[in-house]
């Protein structure tokens, strides 16, 4: 990369952006040139509109960048912008900037079940990247919208893949327990949360069900073929600050045994496109045989918190296997799986 490209980042103040922030600092190919917030921290100087929370120190850099509105016309020196917005938001903004060119890499859930829109963890599914031509041809327009996954089902897909190229994927009972940092910041009251665990986030098991089938299809001349797995989901949140874990029960086409599944869960690696970039998970997938690990304190920052951590690995009674997965929900599963997102397309020639 002879020159770096210039990117903004929309939602800066809020704990997703901060994120974003810090995973651009030195970021090899990209320079953030803009950041983007409300309407009350427009044009104040980041420092002093955000409240850092990450124990990472905020970059000097963007201490003294000033806050810009969300609009194309205020990012124009940028091409990729990426999207820490709310649903809400996302869903009248993003496509405004796609309008106008910029290639928006989305963490927002606005966008991921549309036909068009590449729902993407490039160690998974990097060929689904190409929807983005018929993205371009179908709506007209120059720029794009490309979308990670939900922060848990990131993981999960992760460790699926691996089990699903080698002995198919039929059914998958999963239970997660989800950190606080996924409720963004405040987040969860400490009166909730404190001494407890809340059974229901509202619209995560939805999507579990069903965002691992689309990333596990296959991209065919019609579009992305969904692949033919049963989810059924539990969404827990507990009391940990990040690090999401999936507690998953497998049934395949064919008998698996735990060393089988630990052989598969090793040897994984993300196909070619994206296995050299520079947020690649190394290794795609850690297996850890410890009778209690992964853990979400001791293993969420494996692979600079890229890397899908898996453990427990052992038979059920009910279907196949067993297994317990951890992926830091705001790296993997937010921010640095956007990055990733826009190194692929770059990569790819797409940009």
């Amino acid at each position: 990369m002879n020159q770096q490209i210039p990117v903004a980042v929309l939602g800066a103040t809020g704990s997703v952006g901060q994120r974003f922030i810090s995973l651009l600092d030195g970021h090899p190919w990209f320079k953030v040139v803009a950041l983007a917030a409300s309407d009350r921290s427009e044009g104040k100087p980041y420092a002093s509109a955000c409240r850092w929370i990450l124990s990472d120190p905020m970059p000097e850099w963007a201490r003294t960048m000033t806050l810009v509105p969300a609009t194309p016309s205020a990012l124009t020196g940028a091409r990729i912008v990426f999207s820490a917005l709310p649903a809400d938001l996302a869903k009248d903004l993003e496509p405004e900037f796609a309008r106008a060119g910029f290639a928006v890499c989305s963490n927002a859930s606005s966008y991921r079940r549309d036909e068009d829109v590449p729902l993407l963890l490039p160690e998974v599914n990097a060929d689904h990247i190409q929807l983005v031509t018929r993205q371009r041809a179908r709506r007209g327009w120059s720029g794009c919208i490309m979308t990670n996954p939900n922060c848990t089902s990131t993981g999960l897909t992760v460790a699926l893949k691996a089990l699903d190229d080698q002995f198919g994927l039929q059914r998958a009972f999963v239970v997660s327990l989800q950190a606080l940092s996924g409720a963004g910041y405040p987040g969860v009251s400490s009166l909730d949360i404190i001494d407890n665990v809340i059974p229901n986030i509202g619209g995560e098991e939805a999507k579990v069900e069903w965002e691992p089938r689309k990333m596990l299809g296959k991209l065919g001349p019609d579009g992305v073929e969904f692949a033919p797995v049963v989810f059924s989901a539990h969404t827990n949140r507990v009391a940990v600050v990040d690090g999401h874990i999936v507690c998953a029960s497998l049934e395949f086409a064919q008998p698996v045994s735990p060393e089988q599944a630990v052989r598969a869960l090793s040897a994984y690696q993300a196909p070619l496109a994206a296995r050299d970039l520079p947020s690649a998970p190394r290794p795609a997938i850690l297996v850890r045989d410890e009778a209690d690990r992964p853990q979400p304190r001791l293993d969420r920052m494996t692979g600079r918190g890229m890397t899908t951590v898996v453990g427990r690995v052992r038979p059920d009674p009910l279907f196949h296997l067993k297994l317990v997965v951890l992926s830091h929900n705001t790296i993997r599963g937010a921010a640095g799986g956007s990055i990733y997102n826009a190194e692929l397309l770059v990569q790819q020639g797409l940009l």
